[in-house]
Parts: C-alpha cells; sequence; structure tokens
C-alpha cells in the first residue's frame, strides 16, 4: 500500500467513525492514535474525495463494522480489519502491513516508550515494512527467547530486524524460547545478564504480539520448538493456541503441561490496561485468536475480513 492509498484509507476510516459510527472528533482522534486536528482534517479530506454519501464509498466500511463487532462481541479495546485478498498467505501481507504501520504510529511517539515485541511469521514480515526511524527514546524489548532448539538464532525472532530500522535500543532475550527442562529454565533465568530486559518486559507501554495455532501445523512444532508427541499431548488436553510459547486453551488458560513450565518468554498479561495488541489472520488460527480474547490475553487485534467473519459469526 503507498502513501496515498493510506491517506485514502485513513480518511474513509475517519468518516466511518463521524458518519456510521456517530463518533466525535476527540472520540475518533483517540480510536486511530491521532491528534483531534488530524482527525477533522481526515473528516474533511474523505468529504472532497467524494467517499460521503448516504454511506461510505469505500471498501473499508466492511472492514470498519467488523472491527466494531469483534470490539462489541470480544471487548477489546483495538480492532483493525483489512480486506481480504483471496488467499490466507495473500490476505496475511496486507494484515502484516497494517501491523507494520501501528508500531511505526508508535515509533513516532514523541514520549520515550518501552516497545514489546513477540515473534512470527506476520510480526517479521510487519517489521520489514517499516521504514528507517529515528527514535532513540525509545526502548525496543523482545517478550521471548531468541536462540533455536539447536543452538542457532531463532528465524522468526524480529528484534535483530527491526534494530537496522530504528535508531532506539533494542534488548534481546538471549535464552531459548522453550528451555529442554523447567530446571534449565530456572537456571536460565536466574542470569544476571536477562535482568534488564526482564525489567523492561514487565515495563511496556504496548506489546505486539503474534498468535499461534497448535494443529499439527503449529509454529512450536514446524520450528522445532516441540515434538509432535508434545503437539499432540497439548490438542488432547485442550489447547488451541500460543502467544510467545505460552499454550492456551479456548478459555484462554494457560494449559496444564510440562511445555508451558519450559517456556522461558516474559509472562503472558491477563485483563490489562497496556495495550496487547495480536496481529493473525487465517482458518486455522480462528480459535487461537477466539481463545485469546475470550481469555483477555489480548486487548488488541489487527486481522483480516475472512478471520473476523469468523470470529463475529
Amino acid at each position: 500500500m503507498n502513501s496515498m492509498d493510506r491517506k485514502l484509507d485513513d480518511a474513509a476510516r475517519a468518516a466511518w467513525l463521524a458518519y456510521v459510527g456517530g463518533r466525535k472528533q476527540d472520540e475518533i482522534a483517540q480510536i486511530m492514535g491521532i491528534s483531534r486536528q488530524s482527525a477533522q482534517r481526515l473528516v474533511s479530506q474523505a468529504q472532497a474525495a467524494g467517499l460521503v454519501k448516504v454511506s461510505i464509498d469505500h471498501p473499508i466500511s466492511r472492514c470498519m463494522f467488523l472491527a466494531e463487532e469483534l470490539r462489541r462481541t470480544y471487548g477489546i479495546d483495538f480492532a483493525e480489519v483489512v480486506p481480504s485478498l483471496g488467499t490466507p498467505a495473500d490476505s496475511n501481507l496486507a494484515v502484516a502491513t497494517a501491523t507494520g504501520a501501528r508500531i511505526e504510529r508508535w515509533l513516532d511517539e514523541a514520549a520515550p516508550q518501552i516497545i514489546g515485541l513477540g515473534t512470527g511469521r506476520t510480526l517479521r514480515a510487519a517489521i520489514e515494512c517499516l521504514p528507517h526511524i529515528d527514535c532513540a527514546q525509545h526502548r525496543v524489548v523482545s517478550l521471548t527467547g531468541n536462540i533455536a532448539p539447536d543452538g542457532s538464532t531463532a528465524h522468526y525472532n524480529v528484534l535483530f530486524t527491526i534494530t537496522d530500522k530504528v535508531t532506539a535500543s533494542t534488548y534481546p532475550m538471549p535464552m531459548p524460547v522453550i528451555s529442554a527442562s523447567p530446571e534449565e529454565r530456572a537456571a536460565v533465568l536466574g542470569q544476571k545478564t536477562l535482568a534488564t530486559a526482564r525489567d523492561l518486559a514487565e515495563k511496556t507501554d504496548v506489546r505486539f504480539v503474534g498468535v499461534g495455532s497448535i494443529t499439527r501445523d503449529a509454529p512450536l512444532f514446524l520450528d522445532g520448538f516441540i515434538e509432535r508427541a508434545d503437539q499432540e499431548r497439548l490438542v488432547e488436553k485442550g489447547a488451541v493456541g500460543e502467544i510467545v510459547g505460552w499454550v492456551f486453551d479456548a478459555e484462554g488458560r494457560l494449559v496444564d503441561d510440562v511445555i508451558n513450565q519450559r517456556v522461558s518468554s516474559a509472562p503472558l498479561e491477563v485483563n490489562t490496561a497496556t495495550p496487547i495488541i495480536a496481529s493473525a489472520n487465517g482458518p486455522d488460527k480462528v480459535a487461537a485468536i477466539r481463545g485469546a480474547m475470550v481469555g483477555q490475553l489480548i486487548n488488541g487485534l489487527i486481522t483480516d475480513e475472512d478471520t473476523a467473519l469468523a470470529l463475529t459469526a
């Protein structure tokens, strides 16, 4: 999406909130994360572009309706729905682009922020969408380890990707995503070198995370963090998804299993005021996304139309 298309989308979103959602300019500004003056300008741009008629003559209107449905159905604070592009893989690129735009808005904040980043394919694609940003006032911390089971760098850990994009200080967690045993996890977490990163992870102003499924093609299995027997056992116990390695059920509760005793990631925050924005889409992730919202493991979601329809059906 080029800058002109993004501006038109923002104008359509602001107009939808004003004329269909009945929101005032202050409310529009808060929802979109912009100033009141910018909200007013966007509504004017939508009028000038001929988008405002009896309804918003722009495909984003349906997406905005679905976003409102997600917020109302699950009680989350923020939802953004992008048009589906035929296949989940194609739509994933649109979701990643929207996620990158949302991360960029936080990086553009003048006040210092602590930004926590999870892991995953969508988040990595989102970071790759970012331009170079001078934001030395911020700190970016990984919420999960960056070491794969074979000792190599975890491929979908996004912290090293964002290091090339921003001037903010970045703080990795040099440890396995899932330790070999609960005893190894305890030993690793006791290292003083991790104290700064773990302390920052507890103080994040916003978190961006991915949501993984626990199907046979679960990312945790494909990337070698768990064995097939682990995946099958977790499913038998009711597991539907994972966030930064923590495995949960359809109610968003952590599954009682040794895998969760080996996870080295920052603890999940439940029902927190801190924005925890998940970026995920696809039919295989519907149950996982729903569980994360029901259990209040996330309070924000960026997804596509097809996934949003399944979640609000």
